[in-house]
């Protein structure tokens, strides 16, 4: 195959067999096609430039019982580097009792997306990964760019030193927990397909965008993006997904997990019905400050 393109299927297409479907279903499969021409199995120079200057990106992993989540990862800029031109290493290690480690000692896949809220920029990279005391490594299959629709532009104001806290384990999301998702204008969402692997990807609206049916199920509504229908296309194959909720300003991470179901009518959304839910206190050590929503959202 095309070491330009997703080595995912061996058909040509950068797009494994749920991405296609759901294309064809809301009619831009032409449009998927060329935005697919931007796929990559290599890490570019102008990615590597881009990385150079990150301070946080969001992973993607299965647990023993194939459940998806999504961890928060920080750190210097350039802790997310290349090592060669499909092998990067994200030089941290997960938090306590975030689930990221366990995963990899059992499961090779892992995604990366590494998104900066100072200037909407976002790119993301999937492959096979493995963690080891000098950090975790990533070996890419799938390496591209998003646009900047739905982030809502931050300003990094601080960084807190306090260890982050041991979360906390539930079933369902409590009261206050259920207010925080209500008001988030930005989450994190993690999805595999057997065919294509894990992805990260982010999604972003006006606060309230995330209905809370009750504290087992959320709506989340699938805005118009760059035709790809990357995590729609895994939830077609593979109905679970994993939630990451950052609180920017006081530091709290919330990770859910869950399984997810896809609708195309009244609107086109996402539902998750909530298996668990881990809250770390200062589980984000960075301190950011909104300075505009995106013009993208509705």
């Amino acid at each position: 195959m095309n070491r330009h393109l997703k080595g995912v299927n061996g058909s040509g297409t950068p797009y494994h067999s749920g991405e296609r479907e759901v294309q064809r279903l809301v009619g831009r499969a032409e449009e998927a096609a060329e935005v697919g021409r931007t796929v990559s199995r290599i890490i570019s120079l102008g990615a590597s430039r881009f990385l150079a200057r990150q301070r946080l990106a969001v992973s993607a992993s299965l647990d023993a019982a194939g459940r998806p989540w999504a961890s928060l990862l920080t750190g210097p800029m350039g802790f997310v580097r290349p090592v060669d031109e499909r092998l990067l290493r994200i030089a941290v290690s997960p938090g306590a009792g975030d689930p990221l480690a366990d995963n990899l000692a059992v499961r090779p896949e892992l995604a990366l997306l590494v998104l900066d809220p100072r200037t909407r920029q976002r790119m993301r990279f999937n492959g096979r990964g493995l963690a080891r005391p000098e950090g975790v490594f990533l070996l890419t299959d799938q390496a591209y760019g998003n646009c900047p629709k739905y982030i809502q532009m931050r300003r990094l104001v601080g960084e807190n030193t306090v260890a982050p806290g041991a979360p906390t384990r539930r079933q369902c999301l409590d009261r206050r927990q259920q207010d925080f998702v209500a008001e988030a204008d930005t989450l994190f969402i993690a999805s595999f397909h057997p065919e294509g692997g894990a992805d990260a990807s982010h999604r972003g609206g006006r606060p309230g965008f995330v209905r809370v049916e009750s504290g087992r199920r959320l709506s989340i509504p699938d805005y118009p993006g760059n035709n790809m229908f990357n995590t729609l296309g895994n939830l077609a194959g593979y109905p679970r997904a994993g939630l990451l909720f950052v609180d920017f300003g006081g530091g709290a991470v919330l990770q859910l997990t869950g399984r997810a179901t896809l609708h195309t009518a009244p609107e086109r959304c996402l539902s998750l019905d909530i298996e668990e839910v881990r809250e770390t206190r200062d589980g984000c050590p960075l301190r950011w400050e909104l300075v505009e929503y995106s013009p993208s959202n509705p």
